[in-house]
């Protein structure tokens, strides 16, 4: 790691098991830092398929003005039961000061479980630029693309 590292201040909630390290990266070249469900010792949640529920975390945080912190899906856990966060990512704004819960989502065709203390999604901090937006008076510049979306440029 970096000796540049930002400052994230973090508070544990009532409900935040202690057992639980903070959100941490599991090696040196790791973007997210891995955050678990605090649900309770010995509880879990149903997830059935095509349903989707808030995830408790049992922390709040203070990021600093001009980052954000994405959410993002862990792969391990969306490859191997097909949950998935499904705001992908997440933004939590800087200026944000409740309970970070992660909203995940059942794509399989079975019943899942996130049982207390599953890392459930991964955090990554990210500087923001605000844009202006203003009203263009005359046409927007042309380009090769155009207006072609959605699949316009091929599959491949």
């Amino acid at each position: 790691m970096n000796d540049k590292r930002i400052i994230v201040s973090v508070k544990k909630l009532s409900h935040y098991d202690e057992s639980f390290p903070l959100p941490s990266y599991e090696t040196t070249g790791a973007a997210g830092a891995d955050v678990r469900a605090s649900l309770g010792p010995g509880e879990s949640l149903l997830i059935k398929p095509g349903e989707r529920v808030l995830v408790p975390t049992g922390l709040s945080m203070e990021i600093p003005q001009g980052f954000e912190v994405q959410v993002r899906p862990r792969s391990g856990l969306s490859f191997k039961t097909g949950l998935m966060v499904l705001n992908s990512p997440g933004t939590i704004d800087s200026d944000y000061r409740g309970e970070v819960k992660i909203i995940l989502g059942n794509l399989s065709q079975k019943d899942e479980v996130i049982n207390h203390g599953d890392r459930v999604a991964q955090l990554v901090l990210a500087p923001v630029t605000q844009a202006q937006y203003v009203v263009s008076e005359s046409d927007l510049s042309v380009t090769t693309r155009g207006s072609g979306g959605f699949g316009s440029t091929g599959k491949n």
